[in-house]
């Protein structure tokens, strides 16, 4: 079975396909600029990577090129689009109504849409995607991966904000959590590597990117996780201030003469590692400047990897301990020194860092010693993966 899977933004759509009896990647690309110009990247898996800059007007046109160069005589990883069995999409919240994967039909669009309100950036885009693959592809079964439902299983206590309680009856505000499909994942596959059985295991995922979140799953099941009702909370993260004191943001919108909606963006898209260092939302950018004597570089950092391992421990308590530590996504999975400076934090629970298996990047390996009574994993995700598994779980 072939399985498309599709991440869609509002002017952005990821996309690879997937042969999921041998878990390959047969081609993967990248539609880039839509709405605006278009630019179209598309490699098959042991080819060239081939950029093309055309027009995508709408997703449906972009959906229309991923899918001519899939079976493009020459270079397509298809025979015929009848190739593709069914369609996966990531979308990024499923509210309260989404407790995991499902079969995509007019009435799941429709729940879709009425949580909006709750992801008015990613919703709607993920609502055109769906709806530009169900016209181009009639008759293929399409499921919908939502990056809330791993959290769902997260208790009242974990996910009520202490508000007054007819905001969450009227408006659902609680705390939701995302990057689920990765923190299923890899809290899935470390158990896999570890040798642990899933349903009696203590885990912490720490998924470190530009984004970033923490999560703790208590045999095989979210309990608590750092994002709430929108990406914002939690982490610092490349360019989101995470957990803040709401008088502060009353305290600089006035200062600086900015509404609500600009306090917003300035905590969203102005702030974290960026915001603190004037430098850079990459760490590669800050580890440099760090080096060359940058202070607000190495505070950046430092108060990255203290929230990461303040974090650790409260899960590590919300848990009643902890047997397994993974780092993953672009951060997790590439920066030795984050991974140090979180771990130093972590003695107090056993954890012994081997330095040497952790000065390696992009690799699944364990990289705490064997006397370590935590271990502690680099476990790259692989979402698309995780959606294309979701997707045959349904309509094989």
């Amino acid at each position: 079975m072939n399985v498309l899977v599709i991440n869609c933004g509002s002017s952005s759509l990821k996309y690879q396909v997937i042969d999921a009896s041998s878990e390959q990647v047969l081609a993967k690309g990248l539609c880039e600029r839509i709405g605006i110009d278009g630019r179209l990247t598309y490699q098959p898996a042991g080819g060239e990577k081939e950029v093309s800059d055309i027009p995508m007007p709408t997703h449906k046109e972009a959906v229309r090129l991923v899918l001519e160069a899939l079976v493009n005589e020459k270079t397509g990883a298809l025979k015929a689009l009848s190739d593709i069995d069914a369609v996966g999409h990531r979308i990024v919240h499923g509210g309260e109504k989404f407790t995991k994967s499902t079969l995509i039909d007019d009435q799941v669009i429709a729940a879709v849409e009425e949580c909006n309100d709750l992801a008015p950036l990613h919703n709607p885009a993920n609502i055109i995607g769906i709806a530009a693959c169900r016209e181009l592809m009639p008759g293929v079964p399409m499921v919908g991966v939502f990056d809330t439902a791993f959290h769902q299983t997260m208790p009242a206590e974990a996910y009520m904000y202490a508000v007054p309680y007819e905001y969450y009856e009227k408006y659902k505000i609680r705390r939701y959590g995302f990057h689920g499909t990765s923190h299923s994942f890899v809290s899935k596959r470390i158990c896999e590597v570890a040798g642990k059985e899933l349903g009696s295991t203590k885990t912490i995922v720490c998924h470190l990117g530009n984004g970033a979140s923490v999560s703790a799953v208590l045999n095989g099941e979210s309990v608590d996780t750092s994002m709430g009702l929108s990406p914002l909370e939690g982490l610092v993260m490349g360019t989101r201030s995470g957990d803040i004191d709401p008088s502060a943001i009353e305290f600089f919108a006035q200062k600086e003469g900015l509404d609500l909606a600009g306090a917003v963006e300035v905590l969203n898209k102005k702030s974290g590692v960026f915001g603190v260092s004037g430098v850079s939302s990459d760490f590669r950018d800050l580890s440099d400047a760090a080096s060359k004597g940058n202070e607000r570089a190495k505070i950046a950092l430092d108060l990255f990897s203290y929230r990461v391992a303040k974090y650790v421990g409260a899960y590590a308590a919300a848990m009643n301990g902890v047997d397994l530590i993974a780092f993953t996504a672009g951060i997790g999975e590439n920066d030795p020194g984050v991974r140090e400076a979180v771990c130093k934090r972590l003695g107090y629970l056993g954890v012994e860092l081997d330095l040497e298996q952790n000065n390696t990047k992009g690799q699944e390996l364990r990289i705490s010693t064997e006397a370590s009574k935590v271990g502690v994993y680099v476990i790259p995700t692989n979402e698309e993966l995780a959606i294309a598994r979701e997707t045959v779980a349904l309509v094989a």
